[in-house]
């Protein structure tokens, strides 16, 4: 049960440190409190736990330009931050994530200004059907996180030079482009500032849940474990994964997300599998992948080894097709 609330804020604007700490948050958080984490990154993109790093993000150009790339532990898809956009953390055990009350928190901050923000399907906020916060969870060790960002006033130009968002992604949406799904709370309130929503959401933290907001100092956590944590979130092996090239590839559009399967097969059975997506359960896909490795390539092989989830039938489905002339 929740019985005491803390707010941090960090000044930090490297992603790699902004991740680990976190993290840190999550691990060391107190099991009767839920912490907001308020932080932003400078030039960077994110991508979801599952994602090709190469596929979602120019990372050449990205990088070129003083940017970063970083790949979060939750899962859904590739976002771009830079000062302009305000990322927020709820971090609390898992026995008392809500989802919709964590929600509740960033409309009300975003009504007590005057925007008429609303929700839409599992992970987005909307202003007049234009997208400005999207949102991803992560559950581990009964601890759970769910976190996002909030565009005030965020660069359009670069958002849309350094995201490769794939033509399904865009097609399953219905709007030709990046650009013209999203929206800057500045185009609504255009004297918005970062640091006013901070306070907002401040204030709605403490309404929602009915308790006093404590201040939790980057000081008060552990700075070699922050330390440690930053190096593995900065690491090639982390950001890039394995992305070793595989001679098939096959990609669709369910219901949970879009995803790409990459596959070696052998004397007709699989030897490598990759599968990359942007669905939000960021802990389904390695078992799947797992299980595909010496898979018959046969349709009724390949449902007996995925078919227990949602996912894993579709991923046997979509291998199971038949070729295209």
């Amino acid at each position: 049960m929740i019985r005491r609330l803390q707010l941090i804020k960090t000044t930090s604007t490297e992603p790699f440190r902004n991740l680990a700490l976190e993290e840190e948050i999550l691990r060391r958080g107190a099991a009767d409190a839920c912490v907001l984490y308020l932080w932003q990154n400078r030039r960077t993109v994110v991508i979801g736990r599952n994602q090709n790093a190469l596929a979602e993000c120019r990372v050449q150009l990205l990088e070129s330009e003083g940017g970063f790339l970083a790949r979060r532990l939750s899962g859904g898809g590739a976002v771009y931050h830079d000062l302009g956009n305000l990322n927020f953390t709820f971090l609390l055990p898992s026995e008392d994530f809500d989802e919709d009350r964590q929600t509740g928190v960033i409309l009300r901050a975003a009504r007590s200004l005057g925007l008429r923000a609303e929700r839409s399907g599992r992970n987005d906020l909307l202003l007049d059907g234009r997208k400005f916060s999207g949102h991803a969870y992560y559950h581990a060790g009964g601890r759970s996180y769910h976190h996002g960002t909030l565009m005030v006033r965020v660069e359009r130009e670069p958002l849309e030079r350094y995201l490769s968002v794939s033509k399904l992604k865009m097609q399953g949406r219905g709007v030709q482009s990046v650009r013209s799904r999203v929206c800057n709370l500045t185009e609504y309130l255009p004297g918005l500032t970062v640091q006013e929503l901070a306070g907002a959401l401040e204030t709605a933290f403490a309404e929602v849940y009915g308790l006093p907001v404590e201040r939790l100092a980057e000081e008060d956590l552990d700075a070699a474990s922050i330390a440690r944590r930053r190096e593995f979130f900065a690491g090639a092996a982390w950001r890039y994964g394995e992305n070793i090239p595989l001679p098939r590839s096959r990609e669709a559009r369910f219901a949970w997300g879009t995803a790409r399967v990459d596959w070696a097969e052998d004397h007709g059975a699989i030897s490598a599998a990759q599968i990359y997506t942007d669905a939000m359960d960021a802990e389904a896909f390695a078992p799947l992948a797992a299980a595909l490795r010496g898979c018959p390539a046969r349709p009724e092989a390949l449902l007996a080894r995925l078919g227990e989830t949602t996912e894993g039938r579709d991923i046997a489905q979509l291998l199971s097709e038949e070729e295209q002339p």
